[in-house]
């Protein structure tokens, strides 16, 4: 167990805030969870569980322990159920990196994950922020969370459902927050490849490689190109990749901008709301490409904001705010962070 005092967390967040800890602690298997549980709930101080980052906006030094899991390894097993799609079960240590996990997947000859190629940060996150991109997420998949509760320091094992997922939300983000150190991720992938290719510019891709039915590693490869040439690379410069959630609205309040935006580009919910892009709508206030001191809206993707150098993370959080309150008086909407900002 990794366990320091005073320590830098510029090399655990994405944006590259040069932010400090009081304690640092990562585990790297069960027992070892449980040791932890128990210095937490004995800990006067408060704490925060983070994965590797890539959703973490470092506004200050926190005065307190900052935890993380660094437990490894993935297993497959048969999922007894070949009556559906679903024939295997992988189950993954929450400290892995999702997207070597979605490689590994492929490279067993297991689907499911492609559409979520790319997508930065840990297992455990996935759990938690229910990632998601290209018409999928991670919900899609997840079978069940293994983990420990801080308070009793006794194993759960919960199933998707328990989990109470929505857009960009669980119930870990919710009333479970601080409760549970994820150990474990079991995922349900498929046997057989069925392509997901209807979501944002995937199609006109692959037909303009002239691929008509792409393998599961060519799917993969078409939509890291794509994330790539439009979302930074954080180690040149800071991001957390989409800042902001797509919000949903009514069916109604889509029709009332649709009449006054009929190129605006939306996706549907079910027969009562429809999403609409929140990068189109930063775009259309004018943000795409423009800064606010040292932070700054990427020039290729306005749902990034980035680190343009030297950044701090309140410069970062006055960025977002100034967004928030054009895209409101513009759109009538409110925009949300996707990010943690601690």
């Amino acid at each position: 167990m990794k366990d320091f005092r005073n320590y830098s967390l510029k090399e655990h967040n994405t944006f590259g805030i040069d932010a400090k800890c009081s304690r640092f602690i990562e585990f790297e298997d069960d027992d070892e969870a449980v040791e932890v549980a128990k210095i937490l709930r004995e800990s006067a101080t408060p704490y925060i569980i983070i994965g590797g980052g890539s959703n973490l906006l470092l506004t200050k030094d926190f005065d307190g322990i900052v935890v993380r899991s660094g437990i490894r390894g993935h297993y497959f097993e048969e999922s007894g159920d070949r009556s559906q799609e679903t024939g295997v079960r992988m189950t993954c240590g929450s400290g892995e990196v999702w997207d070597d996990m979605v490689a590994t997947s492929l490279k067993g000859g297991y689907y499911g994950m492609e559409n979520l190629s790319l997508i930065p940060g840990d297992v455990g996150a996935s759990a938690v922020q229910n990632i998601g991109a290209y018409g999928m997420e991670a919900s899609d998949l997840i079978l069940c969370v293994w983990m420990i509760e801080i308070p009793t320091g006794k194993p759960w094992m919960i199933g998707n459902e328990e989990c109470e997922y929505g857009y960009r939300q669980s119930r870990f983000k919710q009333d479970w927050k601080n409760r549970f150190l994820i150990t474990r991720v079991t995922y349900g992938l498929a046997r057989t490849f069925q392509p997901h290719l209807d979501y944002g510019n995937i199609r006109q891709e692959l037909e303009r490689r002239g691929i008509k039915e792409p393998t599961a590693q060519q799917l993969r490869d078409v939509i890291i190109d794509i994330r790539n040439a439009k979302l930074p690379d954080p180690k040149i410069e800071g991001n957390a990749g989409s800042f902001f959630m797509n919000p949903i609205v009514t069916r109604q309040k889509y029709e009332k901008l649709a009449a006054l935006y009929p190129d605006m580009p939306h996706y549907k919910v079910d027969s009562r709301h429809e999403k609409i892009p929140a990068g189109w709508m930063i775009e259309q206030c004018g943000w795409k490409g423009k800064s606010l001191g040292r932070a700054g809206v990427h020039d290729k993707q306005a749902l990034v904001l980035v680190n343009r150098g030297g950044a701090t993370g309140s410069e970062i959080v006055a960025l977002c705010d100034a967004i928030r309150k054009d895209v409101k008086a513009k759109f009538d909407i409110d925009i949300h962070p996707e990010v943690n900002i601690v």
